[in-house]
């Protein structure tokens, strides 16, 4: 199944990804992004341009860790979570359906353990409803910009 995109389903998955901070300690922002960097849903006080750059950064980072699961893990390239921690706070980013993520900025005194614990829930709960199909190219021939 494939994310929704009328304005009520974005109204919707915004208003999980709100219930979401409510229920984590420390949360501050929740994006819903597709594995390609594209912003899916954000939390309402996220600013667009904010959640862009996020998803860029969290597809990138997503990339990285499949890349680190290739090559050292057991080679099917499965990328559970990835946490980053930084000054001023905390990434976090789980998969959320097929093609889809799910990432997370805390306080950087979050409880990580409780901060995981609560994305899991969510995707667990909604993880047929939080995937994207693989985009399609338009292009009929040479020359797209």
């Amino acid at each position: 199944m494939t994310v929704p995109t009328s304005a009520d389903a974005q109204d919707r998955l915004g208003w999980l990804l709100a219930g979401l901070l409510t229920r984590t300690p420390g949360a501050r922002h929740a994006l819903l992004l597709s594995s390609d960097g594209l912003r899916l849903s954000r939390s309402p006080e996220l600013t667009e341009d904010a959640a862009d750059q996020l998803a860029a950064i969290a597809a990138g980072m997503q990339s990285l860790a499949h890349g680190a699961s290739l090559g050292f893990g057991d080679g099917t390239g499965g990328v559970r979570q990835s946490m980053t921690e930084f000054h001023g706070g905390l990434l976090f980013i789980v998969e959320a359906g097929e093609g889809a993520h799910l990432a997370l900025i805390a306080d950087d005194d979050a409880d990580a353990g409780l901060v995981g614990h609560t994305m899991h829930e969510l995707v667990e709960q909604l993880a047929d409803h939080l995937s994207t199909a693989p985009r399609e190219s338009t292009a009929t021939g040479g020359g797209g910009a």
